[in-house]
């Protein structure tokens, strides 16, 4: 589909009828079970998330605020004005970094951060509405696939990323930022719209008034907190427009095409322009890439060599002369993860995005936990000065994919470890029960839910179908 030929006001219209007419009978069993995964993925990520003090800070400034009580604050319990309770939930849900992570599109895997707005959105506007189970789904997954239309529409790579394994580092370009941040906005807008009963004219002023920055992200070169307030301003964002247009506000005719929309009057700089309505309503585009570790996707695989070479050969941090990551060409990306290691006002900042820090602490305790990207675990002089013996050799490993730690130990012995793909990705899923105990692991660092309160979300998300009011599942992710 060449641009030129694009009616933009005829997609506006093709998207809103989807997002508004589609039933939960349409969407195909895959996505439905993986829905329901990334459901009770995300509110364990907020739960683990809801004790951080920037977290906490932000609750408190928005409790302070006061308003109308229609909507649950995850963990803390107080009742504010749905799109302020949005704000801090998915917020706080990108705390540790550990939600669901990209799309497969043309065989390639291709990073966004989705999941963590549209998920808490849609959960927290249906608690204020008392939808059932199969709402639920059903409007999460139409604003999760405008919001991967969007993205996969602009698809350009970076140089040197998202390629395919084996693939050489090509020349790319910067995408259009204004596309990159709005795309999580844009589907939180579609639920909130799908779940304020607005009409089709609604709809499309709603995605009309959507703007092109919401603050997503930012501030992971710097280890500052900032990385993850776009998630939640992004669904504040997108409730306000529903709002907004639900109140009679017009929007542009024409947002994705025209001249001050989505695409900045630069249609032609869609890659893919005709992702915007293929296969709509047959195909849905949800994130698909779960996360057993903290962090960002590239330090998933060194942190699982690293754990794993510690209980294959009980390694010792004290005994470790040397640590030394190598990486193939293929994931050699992320420059902000190789950046100089520094300890600054925000720590666990600092080090969820670090490939020092994530191979470090995973030599130095075996694990990767919440319970080690605190400030305290993070200052543990065990682990800073193990940083200090971690070398990095990005894209010298001799192989087409993936990534080995290697250790070198004080008596001289050499132990290597390596990882092709990192668990969690479509080609090795994690299996139920990691989730499950990750899921139990955030909620017994929090303390701010009961392992039987727990246990019953878990029980509700995998038979959601069969729940008649979603305010169930959010009552329980509450301190008793």
């Amino acid at each position: 589909m060449s641009v030129e030929k694009i009616n933009g006001e005829a997609v506006l219209e093709a998207l809103s009828v989807n997002i508004l007419n589609t039933r939960f009978e349409d969407i195909d069993r895959e996505t439905v079970d993986n829905t329901k995964t990334r459901i009770f993925d995300t509110i364990g990520c907020a739960i683990g998330g809801a004790t951080l003090p920037d977290i906490v800070s932000l609750v408190r400034m928005v409790e302070d605020w006061g308003g109308k009580e229609e909507a649950i604050i995850i963990g803390h319990g107080v009742k504010v004005p749905a799109h302020e309770a949005a704000f801090v939930n998915c917020t706080m849900c990108r705390g540790f970094d550990r939600g669901p992570l990209a799309y497969i599109f043309n065989g390639r895997i291709v990073p966004h951060h989705v999941s963590e707005t549209t998920v808490l959105t849609a959960l927290t506007l249906g608690e204020r509405r008392g939808i059932t189970g199969k709402e639920l789904i059903t409007a999460l997954v139409v604003g999760d696939d405008l919001a991967a239309r969007l993205h996969l529409a602009n698809d350009h790579p970076l140089p040197g990323e998202y390629r395919k394994p084996g693939e050489s580092p090509a020349p790319g370009r910067m995408p259009q930022m204004g596309m990159m941040v709005s795309t999580p906005t844009y589907g939180a807008a579609a639920i909130a719209g799908r779940l304020l009963g607005l009409n089709r004219r609604q709809m499309r002023n709603t995605l009309g008034l959507v703007g092109r920055s919401d603050g997503f992200g930012g501030g992971i070169w710097d280890g500052a907190p900032t990385f993850k307030i776009g998630q939640g301003t992004s669904a504040r964002g997108g409730i306000i427009a529903a709002l907004l247009a639900k109140r009679g506000w017009t929007g542009a005719i024409d947002p994705f095409f025209g001249e001050s929309g989505f695409g900045g009057g630069a249609p032609r700089q869609y890659d893919h322009p005709e992702m915007f309505t293929e296969d709509i309503g047959k195909k849905f585009y949800v994130e698909v890439l779960f996360k057993p570790y903290l962090g960002g996707g590239p330090t998933q695989a060194p942190i699982a060599a690293s754990i794993t070479l510690v209980h294959k050969h009980g390694i010792k941090a004290e005994d470790i002369e040397e640590a030394i990551l190598r990486t193939s060409p293929g994931v050699a990306t992320g420059l902000h993860y190789a950046r100089p290691y520094k300890v600054g006002d925000y720590p666990t900042g600092d080090a969820l995005f670090s490939y020092k820090y994530a191979v470090a602490s995973a030599l130095a305790r075996g694990t990767a936990q919440n319970k080690d990207y605190t400030e305290e675990a993070i200052r543990a002089p065990e682990v800073q000065a193990l940083i200090g013996k971690v070398t990095l050799a990005l894209a010298e490993l001799d192989k087409t994919e993936g990534v080995e730690v290697e250790v070198r130990l004080k008596d001289g012995r050499i132990f290597s470890e390596y990882v092709a793909q990192a668990q969690g990705e479509p080609s090795r899923p994690l299996p139920r029960e990691t989730l499950v105990n990750k899921f139990m692991e955030q909620v017994e660092f929090s303390q701010m839910v009961s392992r039987k309160a727990a246990e019953e979300i878990i029980e509700l998300v995998e038979n959601l179908e069969q729940v008649e009011n979603v305010a169930k599942i959010v009552e329980l992710a509450v301190m008793r």
